[in-house]
């Protein structure tokens, strides 16, 4: 979000969990919240339930949650900057824009306003199949909403214009003045647990931690002056870029921890061919994975009731990890490794607790300065923090928008990469099971969870089902641009027809065999959320 996550970090909630409880408009888009968020999940059901809370759902799949919603709006998968353009459209038409908060806190809304003067209701029907009725009706409740909060998840972002369907969200939420106050806030929802913690610490190809830029003199000078060592002031690879690199030659060796990319990266038989070129591909992980299978060196490491830590969740609340039970013998917690493979590399780190390296964090890192493990004992704390004083900041953007201004930036919708033709007639979406968890390297091994979810299967209109000719439990197999995968089929009107949707946790059925690697220009994230296939029924 150009404006507001350049000073939030990497999809920093701006809100707190707790204060959606204040929210009487919640609009909930790209996050199948109660399988894949189920606590956050659980708050939504009971506001809707219980205290009135009107929910709009927009998601081209019939999830969970449209039962409780007062408001579903079904669009195509990729037309999110459309149906977004369409409400700021009506919300100025209409005059239900918060003239006063944009006059105060915000520039370029006249460049937003003049961008969205063609996404009209009859346009964006047109074009997403979204009646222009019920696209008013969400206007007209989002924007006349006391408190309203967007929460958003990979839906929105895992698109090649990922970026802009996100700064299209908060046009949507600076127009409506829906930002800085209880139950508003533009609210992502992070896909693992650490994420957040991640992106703080600096796991981005752009920043040191605490979102302090690699390209920028001052930070370099920084982070060289406190490690003692010459950096480069040159973004890196992401991940996806150093798959294409590695396939180029270009890198020799990759390091991967706690992740597994053969089962939840796209274009997996691209991705399989660009690790085998590497001279050295070390993975370290609490269990073997695909990916490990792949390697030249595999490090077993300790999982987090082994070890002692912090995570930082979703709403940026720094917690606490303590060790509960003894790891296997001779096996290290992450940062262990990580200290002594350096130290044998030449550059020694000589922490001796999770504490001390927290407290280079919070030297290091603006936003946690004022955090502590003493401070931690007694509860999570949520950045920024700038001092032991701070109580921490459970609303970002509270009286004024931390950048000075929230800034509008006005965005067009283009179609995605891949569209449906006649020989790829079918829009693929990719999601997760409530009984498993990303790539399936610790869910798939618990007894319980395989018997509730034991394999994937394709979800298939019924009027699709009835032109292809199989029925609920037939084999398919589902052919794309890049490769093809087998699955049962599952017949439901969960999914529109034309489009299909399939679980990606599962190695014997690799979903992302097929997604595109096609980047957004400006996140570098791919377009896992639309390929286009073709289903071809197989023999019993």
């Amino acid at each position: 979000m150009v404006g507001l996550a350049t000073t939030l970090g990497s999809g920093a909630m701006t809100n707190s969990i707790a204060d959606l409880k204040e929210a009487d408009v919640l609009l909930v888009t790209g996050s199948n919240t109660t399988e894949t968020h189920p606590v956050i999940g659980m708050l939504l059901r009971n506001r809707a339930r219980f205290h009135g809370a009107k929910i709009i759902v927009v998601d081209p799949r019939k999830i969970d949650l449209v039962e409780e919603a007062t408001l579903w709006l079904q669009p195509r998968p990729g037309d999110d900057i459309l149906w977004l353009n369409g409400l700021a459209h009506i919300i100025i038409q209409e005059g239900l824009y918060n003239k006063p908060f944009i006059d105060q806190h915000t520039e370029a809304f006249d460049a937003v306003k003049e961008k969205v003067s063609r996404y009209t209701p009859e346009f964006v029907e047109e074009v997403t199949g979204i009646p222009k009725e019920k696209l008013i009706m969400a206007a007209r409740m989002y924007g006349s909403a006391r408190n309203g909060a967007i929460l958003y998840c990979m839906g929105i972002t895992q698109h090649s214009s990922g970026t802009n369907g996100v700064k299209a969200i908060s046009n949507l939420a600076l127009l409506c003045g829906q930002l800085g106050k209880p139950g508003s806030g533009v609210n992502p929802l992070r896909g693992q647990n650490n994420v957040q913690g991640a992106c703080d610490m600096g796991c981005l190809s752009n920043v040191y931690p605490g979102y302090q830029g690699v390209a920028l003199r001052e930070m370099k000078d920084k982070f060289e002056s406190h490690w003692g060592v010459p950096l480069s002031g040159k973004p890196g690879l992401t991940v996806v870029e150093m798959s294409k690199a590695a396939l180029d030659g270009k890198i020799k060796a990759m390091y991967i921890m706690g992740e597994n990319p053969m089962v939840t990266d796209p274009d997996l038989s691209h991705l399989e061919k660009a690790y085998a070129r590497l001279e050295l591909l070390i993975v370290q992980d609490i269990f073997l994975t695909e990916t490990g299978k792949m390697a030249h060196v595999i490090f077993p490491s300790l999982c987090f009731l082994e070890k002692d830590g912090t995570f930082v969740n979703t709403e940026r609340r720094v917690q606490r990890v303590r060790k509960v039970v003894e790891g296997p013998k001779g096996v290290l917690p992450d940062w262990k490794i990580i200290c002594d493979l350096s130290s044998r590399l030449g550059y020694p780190m000589t922490y001796g607790t999770p504490e001390e390296i927290f407290e280079e964090i919070r030297t290091v890192t603006p936003q946690y300065a004022g955090i502590t493990y003493g401070r931690l004992e007694s509860g999570g704390i949520q950045w920024p923090c700038p001092d032991v004083n701070h109580p921490g900041t459970p609303i970002l953007h509270k009286g004024r928008i931390v950048r000075g201004k929230g800034l509008f930036v006005p965005v067009d919708y283009t179609p995605p990469p891949e569209v449906p033709d006649k020989d790829y007639p079918f829009i693929m979406s990719t999601g997760r099971d409530y009984y498993h968890y990303h790539g399936g390297t610790m869910t798939r091994r618990v007894k319980i969870l395989n018997q509730m979810c034991p394999e994937n299967f394709l979800e298939l209109n019924p009027s699709d089902s009835k032109k292809l000719g199989v029925v609920d439990g037939d084999r398919v197999k589902i052919v794309g641009r890049r490769g093809e995968f087998i699955s049962k089929v599952k017949i439901t009107d969960r999914v529109p027809a034309g489009v299909v949707f399939a679980k990606f946790h599962f190695a014997e059925a690799p979903v992302n065999i097929i997604t595109n690697t096609v980047l957004d220009p400006e996140s570098k994230i791919t377009d896992l959320k639309v390929s286009t296939v073709r289903i071809e029924k197989q023999g019993s």
